[in-house]
């Protein structure tokens, strides 16, 4: 969980410059970097999943409140329809 506690430092180091340009908007953060910035969850969920499996990595809503959900909330696209799962 090390990898973890340092994205969410590393998000709230560019939290200020994130609220300025991307408020409302969804990040994933993975190595301390900013990976990208989404329009939803879904599509922020979707390229943390495919471009780092299982992860660990940071998503967050750019301005809302930081919520924990536990270990055991899988992420799982649904092929073929625009919705995805969580479990």
């Amino acid at each position: 969980m090390a990898e973890l506690k340092d994205d969410i430092a590393a998000y709230d180091a560019m939290k200020a410059d994130l609220e300025a340009k991307s408020l409302g908007k969804w990040v994933v953060v993975r190595d301390r970097k900013l990976i990208g910035t989404y329009e939803s969850f879904d599509a922020a969920a979707s390229e943390a999943v495919h471009r780092f499996g299982r992860g660990p990595y940071l998503i967050r809503q750019v301005g809302a409140p930081s919520v924990t959900l536990p270990a055991s909330v899988i992420y799982h696209p649904v092929h073929g329809k625009d919705t995805v799962r969580i479990r």
